[in-house]
């Protein structure tokens, strides 16, 4: 194995925000060196990395160049420049996952045609060129863009004609509604070796307006057949995209216990956040211990465990303050984490909190109270 640790090796991150900042985390731990480019001079990573740039992640000259001064480079944003990946790559760079398996990934559309075409089961959908093009054969469905969506971003409930005037003419699927019983996620990871591991199965949580996931629940409240049928449709997605790193895989259980594959993300995700406290390897560490072909971790769960996102209130915009967050921290289980954001605005993802507890029930009570008690609001 090569020498990671305390050397001259060099980790680079396209991306320098909350994926990035938790991740330096256990660079740190490992003492590795790590060189991170994002397009914010206040990047919440600036403060945990050993040498920052500001630049353009989709610029190719920028990432190119900044992909040239390290040893091997990932992302924790999915919106990169792949041509520059691919000219790296193909001059020797270690570029993980590939950027074969991002262009499947990165276009929704695609994304869709690729669970298609692997026998993945997926919602029905059809793609477009724009909004203005879509033909619904019946109310209500989704319509996603192909491009860009993020935290509630790029994604609508679609229920009556005049809600398609408001959409963005951009290319975009319209997909099949789903009356689902639960919303899952399944966490795999995939070392160079190709050493395969997945995470226990979590619940989500959305917010009924901000389409912002809440809570994250692990273990998943479902029966072992079904967690059992969702860790290995998302193995299987694994399989197909042949990444290294890790990949979280988003889930739908229907009324009659199917699952289906909502869309993925490959990188550190939202639903595995709960890992840092809950797991006895976080999904950050075993993220550069796939890449860097380090034997796996193990994925599973310490005790149960829920996350909420704190996230801005609506009204307020400016400087943030975490109201009452001495009262949550005072509760049994509890853990804030602070993204490093200065400015926050209604819906922004601002923070998270982990509560452990050995009853799942319990912890999702926790939360509530949580929920209830800390407000990320401005000073101004």
């Amino acid at each position: 194995m090569k020498n990671y640790f305390s050397s001259t090796f060099k980790l680079g991150i396209l991306g320098g925000g909350q994926l990035g900042k938790m991740m330096l985390y256990d660079t740190r731990k490992y003492d590795i060196q790590t060189y991170v480019l994002d397009p914010n001079a206040e990047a919440p990573c600036k403060i945990a990395c050993d040498h920052f740039e500001q630049g353009s992640l989709t610029d190719y000259d920028t990432v190119y160049r900044f992909g040239k001064q390290v040893d091997v480079l990932t992302f924790e944003i999915e919106t990169v420049n792949i041509d520059a990946l691919e000219a790296l790559e193909k001059e020797g760079k270690k570029v993980y996952p590939s950027s074969k398996t991002l262009r499947n990934i990165q276009d929704k559309g695609i994304q869709k045609d690729f669970y298609s075409s692997h026998g993945i089961p997926t919602a029905n959908y059809k793609k477009y060129a724009t909004a203005k093009a879509i033909t619904p054969d019946s109310y209500p469905f989704i319509w996603k863009s192909c491009q860009g969506g993020y935290d509630g971003k790029g994604v609508a409930v679609v229920r009556t004609a005049a809600d398609l005037e408001n959409l963005p003419q951009v290319a975009c699927i319209a997909e099949d509604m789903i009356p689902f019983k639960n919303e899952l996620a399944v966490i795999v990871a995939r070392n160079v070796s190709g050493e395969v591991l997945t995470y226990p199965v979590v619940e989500m949580e959305f917010h009924p307006e901000a389409n912002q996931v809440e809570y994250v629940l692990c273990p998943a409240r479902i029966d072992e057949s079904v967690a059992q049928k969702a860790r290995a449709i998302a193995e299987k997605v694994s399989k197909a995209f042949e990444h290294v790193g890790l990949l979280a895989v988003e889930l739908f259980q229907t009324a009659d216990d199917e699952i289906l594959v909502n869309e993925v993300a490959p990188r550190p995700h939202n639903s595995g956040h709960y890992s840092i406290e809950g797991s006895y390897t976080n999904q950050f560490e075993q993220h550069l211990r796939a890449i860097l072909d380090i034997p796996l971790g193990d994925t599973s769960s310490k005790v149960g465990s829920v996350m909420v996102n704190l996230v801005g209130e609506e009204g307020y915009e400016g400087q943030v303050h975490y109201e009452k967050i001495e009262d949550i921290m005072r509760l049994k289980g509890v853990t804030p984490h602070i993204y490093g954001k200065a400015l926050t605005r209604p819906y922004r993802k601002m923070g998270h909190v982990t509560i452990i507890d050995k009853d799942i029930n319990e912890a999702r009570k926790t939360a509530q109270e949580v929920k209830q008690t800390l407000r990320v609001i401005s000073t101004s």
